[in-house]
């Protein structure tokens, strides 16, 4: 069984909380609601990695232990903030180009932070590592430049 808390709204942001599970269609389902339908592909792939990293390595599937996602739109601006209760890490350098670099033990693994810093502008994480704060800015197409494209 899920348990997923309603969003809490405070100010801008929304906030919803669930059990670690890697069920996360639902989730990702509420996260993208008003991202535009085109970028949903792209950007339900990177929350994925950051609601799979924050249940599974971070809370190791443990149910007791929740993930908290907070997020908001400001002016085309996307943000989501992903925290689990796990013991955290240090991301020691940026995602390499060539995933072939790494280790085989550690390839598998790094993919994910790899995916977050391709898909999204920033990723940003706390001092203790069990903390991410993503953003993405969505161009705005006014009605004015559609109508060059017909």
């Amino acid at each position: 069984m899920i348990s997923i808390s309603l969003p809490v709204k405070f100010g801008n942001w929304k906030t919803v909380s669930f059990a670690s599970t890697l069920y996360l269609s639902p989730i990702l389902d509420l996260l993208l609601c008003k991202v535009p339908k085109r970028l949903h592909p792209e950007i339900r792939l990177g929350l994925q990695e950051a609601l799979v990293n924050a249940a599974k390595h971070g809370n190791k599937l443990d149910p007791s232990k929740r993930v908290v996602v907070k997020f908001c739109c400001r002016r085309g601006k996307y943000f989501w903030v992903v925290c689990d209760q796990g013991q955290g890490f240090i991301q020691e350098c940026s995602c390499p180009l060539d995933e072939h670099s790494l280790p085989p033990e550690e390839a598998e693994n790094g993919r994910g932070l790899c995916i977050l810093h391709q898909i999204f502008d920033q990723v940003l994480w706390d001092s203790q590592g069990t903390q991410v704060t993503l953003s993405k800015q969505v161009p705005q197409y006014s009605k004015v430049s559609l109508l060059m494209f017909l």
